[in-house]
């Protein structure tokens, strides 16, 4: 399966650049798991950041900031076959829940619930 790892990345860091960049980390811990499994993990700042960059992003939060960031997700969520919601407050995170439950695309709150991931746990 596409699986669509979401979760906190800018929530939570006033944006500041280090804690954004812990907080993929994170987003990425339990992608080597999910490709072990079978699986392709997708995370939307894998795709915005650099589509972001390529439009001359600069600031975190600006109108090309938005206009790309959200809509990434609500695109990959057309492709992706599972969701895993990681822990954490995060606005876009809970909306990629709920237009994944509105398409019956299945959402996972543990890595080990995921099919072929049982007994698996994120580093």
């Amino acid at each position: 399966m596409l699986i669509l790892i979401a979760g906190p990345y800018r929530s939570g860091t006033g944006d500041d650049p280090a804690k954004m960049a812990e907080n993929l980390e994170r987003l990425e811990e339990p992608s080597y798991a999910l490709f072990k499994a079978g699986h392709v993990p997708m995370i939307g700042e894998w795709v915005a950041l650099p589509v972001w960059h390529a439009a001359g992003g600069s600031r975190v939060g600006d109108d090309l900031y938005e206009e790309i960031f959200h809509p990434v997700a609500h695109r990959l969520l057309a492709l992706c076959d599972a969701v895993l919601r990681l822990p954490g407050e995060s606005k876009g995170a809970d909306n990629d829940v709920r237009i994944a439950r509105e398409r019956g695309i299945p959402v996972y709150y543990r890595l080990e619930d995921v099919p072929g991931c049982a007994g698996t746990v994120a580093p």
